[in-house]
């Protein structure tokens, strides 16, 4: 009998995966790992101990709670509070994931003489012919969770098992149903799980200290002075509403320029690019991208972009050009850019760094 560490965060996703894995056969271990600890004392919106321990006991397997407070902090949290006061739109799922979630389970895996882990998310790990190992799309597309995963490391994906890949979310909800887990009706949470309490921007503000950005100008495209902004936190590419500021026609956040304190304005025609750079580049389906080799590829620029047909080829060291059939609206630097083959596998993917047509190269 096989034995897997199943990340339990509380919800009813990893919950059923708990307990599909349980009624398969596995010697199963849940883990709840507590990432966050609110000043008023209260879990993160990822981490209900509670819960999860309720569904452990439910379902008749053993739990531990493994606190990873500092780790969190370091790799999601401060990464996260840094790219928005530099002007970026961060994906902290994504380096969560990668360095807290698989990592710390991981590690405990191997602790306890695991041959796997595993977690409630709607994805799949294949393997490929060329011996490595990838994310698939799951087969409910509106679920699908291959975007926050593109960042995995071989060793994670070679010990991941996600049993959710082939259920839509209100069969996962029957399933709890029918078992009885606490945690059936328990809504998804939506936002950022350390954020507990107003918005990203009142986080920030809070923790920020004196690097806080202060106020700053609205400018148009060529430098123009358009009125003042409260600060390039609250601030993302493709913004429309909560600007402040009005013109009788629509206007969007073209760009955030950190060095001048600026938020650039512009109309919708001017979000739009044809092609973008990304660094921090990961591959799972090839080891890596040699230059001058160029792949074809669906390449989606945020978690609920459909994807644009693009081509993506090497053009420096841990830097990719990724150029699209048809422009894109809205690449904001700091999200990550993840490439799909037409399979529904994940080649790789990066953070965008730049999401205009100009400097490029």
């Amino acid at each position: 009998m096989s034995k897997v560490v199943v990340g339990m965060s509380g919800g009813v996703d990893s919950a059923v995966a708990a307990y599909l894995l349980k009624k398969a056969g596995y010697e199963v271990i849940g883990v709840t790992l507590r990432t966050w600890k609110a000043e008023d004392g209260g879990e993160g919106l990822c981490c209900d101990i509670d819960d999860a321990r309720s569904v452990a006991n439910k379902v008749g397997i053993r739990f531990v709670p493994v606190n990873c407070t500092s780790d969190f902090q370091q790799y999601v949290v401060d990464p996260f509070s840094k790219a928005y006061l530099s002007g970026l739109t961060p994906n902290p799922c994504v380096e969560c994931n990668r360095y807290v979630k698989m990592e710390k389970l991981l590690y405990y895996a191997k602790v306890v003489g695991a041959e796997h882990i595993a977690t409630g998310h709607y994805a799949s790990v294949i393997r490929l012919d060329n011996g490595r190992y990838t994310v698939k799309k799951a087969s409910h597309a509106e679920k699908d969770q291959t975007y926050m995963l593109y960042r995995l490391s071989q060793e994670q994906l070679a010990a991941l098992l996600m049993p959710l890949s082939d259920l839509s979310k209100s069969e996962v909800r029957q399933i709890a149903i029918d078992a009885g887990l606490p945690v059936a009706h328990k809504p998804d949470s939506q936002e950022i799980c350390f954020v507990t309490d107003g918005t990203y921007a009142d986080y920030i503000t809070k923790t920020a200290g004196t690097d806080l950005p202060g106020e700053g100008n609205f400018v148009d495209e060529s430098g123009k002075i358009l009125g003042k902004h409260k600060g390039i936190i609250y601030y993302t590419v493709g913004q429309r509403k909560g600007l402040g500021i009005a013109f009788g026609h629509p206007v969007y956040v073209k760009e955030i320029r950190k060095e001048s304190n600026e938020v650039v304005l512009g109309d919708d025609a001017s979000l739009y690019s044809s092609a973008l750079v990304c660094t921090n580049v990961n591959f799972l389906s090839i080891s890596e991208l040699k230059p001058g080799e160029k792949i074809s590829c669906i390449a989606k620029i945020r978690y609920q972009h459909d994807g644009m047909m693009a081509e993506i080829e090497s053009i420096g060291q841990d830097k990719v050009r990724v150029s699209f059939h048809e422009p894109v609206r809205a690449a904001a630097p700091g999200q990550s850019v993840v490439f799909y083959h037409p399979d529904g596998y994940v080649i790789g993917g990066g953070m965008i760094v730049n999401g205009g047509e100009d400097d490029l190269l």
